[in-house]
């Protein structure tokens, strides 16, 4: 944790800075049995390959609108973080016939065809992998997302004064973003070391911040579930214990 941290970008290049080897985010999905453990090291790569192809493939810019499709997942919170990194700003189930880009899971496809810009789907299959049929008029993530360069430099950095994000109607700056994501970490009690398990989703506010920006900020690491619903008490209790959790949020 660096108090000096005024973006969402500055928060994860703090989190490699301080131990690039330590899990950072970990992440079930209950209804797959997929797990899949990423260090501050590897999270920060999937989110530079990420930034680039936002800004050097797509070309698109600090200010540009993302209409973002997807639920709570590791590949989400990447998305997140690299729109953060390059001044995209990213709307939590946003309309993508008003947005510049419109990133979907195989869910949304229909919703997100209405997207008058580029439009990249993901399949949210264990590790990342492709779909087996490209869908029609989308960008494979999996596809492109390799190929990128694994460090990011913004042409046009954002600062913490322009908007970052939007969800549940609220626009918040990337300034805000941390603000209240430290707020949040203090309130909940995390630290350095400690071990947040969320099962909240992402289409709010909160379920953002427990499931990504609150342990960013506070130097701690996060365990995210999907599909949670699906486990007994006795199982729950069990990846709390194996997982070395110290805080949870649902």
């Amino acid at each position: 944790m660096n108090t000096a941290d005024r973006t969402p970008a500055d928060l994860l290049r703090s989190a490699l800075v301080a131990d690039p080897a330590r899990p950072l985010l970990t992440y079930y999905d209950d209804a797959t049995g997929e797990r899949v453990e990423l260090s501050a090291a590897t999270l920060s790569n999937w989110v530079a390959k990420t930034a680039n192809l936002l800004q050097d493939e797509l070309s698109l810019s600090r200010g540009d609108r993302l209409a973002l499709l997807l639920p709570a997942h590791w590949q989400t919170a990447v998305w997140l973080l690299a729109a953060a990194a390059t001044g995209v700003v990213a709307e939590i189930g946003g309309d993508p016939a008003a947005a510049d880009l419109a990133v979907c899971g195989p869910d949304a496809l229909e919703a997100a065809a209405a997207c008058p810009g580029e439009r990249i789907a993901l399949s949210l299959r264990p590790l990342g992998a492709r779909f087996p049929q490209p869908p029609a008029g989308f960008t494979d993530y999996a596809v492109v997302v390799p190929g990128q360069a694994d460090t990011f430099a913004a042409y046009d950095p954002p600062g913490p004064d322009d908007p970052a994000l939007r969800v549940g109607g609220r626009e918040l700056t990337g300034g805000e973003i941390v603000e209240r994501a430290r707020a949040d970490a203090a309130e909940r009690g995390l630290g350095p070391g400690k071990r947040l398990m969320s099962h909240a989703g992402y289409d709010s506010w909160a379920g953002l911040c427990a499931g990504l920006y609150a342990p960013l900020a506070a130097g701690a690491s996060l365990v995210l579930c999907r599909n949670a619903d699906r486990l007994g008490e006795a199982e729950r209790e069990a990846r709390r214990l194996s997982e070395r959790v110290t805080h949870f949020a649902d």
